[in-house]
């Protein structure tokens, strides 16, 4: 049974439940409640973090959408759009006792090489990375924090 741990995302009000030794925590975007793994808890912060701080719309948030990769169907945690429907943000969520390492950030590059967005940002709860792909230049760059929804191109 996974027991909620303090993340470095503000705090927010989950609606939790329990069903036996099983504790599920309520998804506002696809609108269920979901078994709560110590990446969900990850996934559902970022998502209010998405939200209250950084001004994406929730209903330009896709989660867990299905991509084929080298003719692999895979998924990726969080993908934001802007108005015009183009991808512009893809965030790859992990437990919080997994370290980023360079093959976390491997995974989300190679996602984005179906997605092809302007940011990535991988994150553990506990720390996190964001970078600015450059499709032109084949090359990216390291950002303090992810820019805010109106910031975004």
């Amino acid at each position: 049974m996974f027991e909620p741990t303090s993340l470095n995302l503000p705090r927010y009000p989950f609606r939790l439940k329990q069903d036996g030794d099983t504790t599920h925590i309520f998804d506002e975007i696809r609108k269920k409640f979901l078994v709560l793994t110590p990446e969900e808890w990850v996934r559902q912060h970022f998502i209010q973090f998405l939200i209250k701080e950084k001004k994406y719309p929730r209903s330009l948030i896709k989660l867990e959408g299905g991509l084929k990769l080298n003719s692999i169907q895979k998924r990726s945690d969080i993908l934001l759009f802007d108005t015009a429907g183009e991808k512009i943000v893809l965030v790859e969520c992990k437990a919080p006792s997994v370290k980023i390492s360079q093959a976390a950030f491997d995974q989300v590059a190679r996602y984005n090489f179906v997605h092809r967005v302007k940011f990535i940002v991988v994150s553990n709860g506990l720390q996190h990375f964001c970078a600015e792909i450059d499709f032109e230049e084949e090359s990216y760059k390291f950002l303090e924090e992810l820019p805010e929804y109106t910031q975004c191109p």
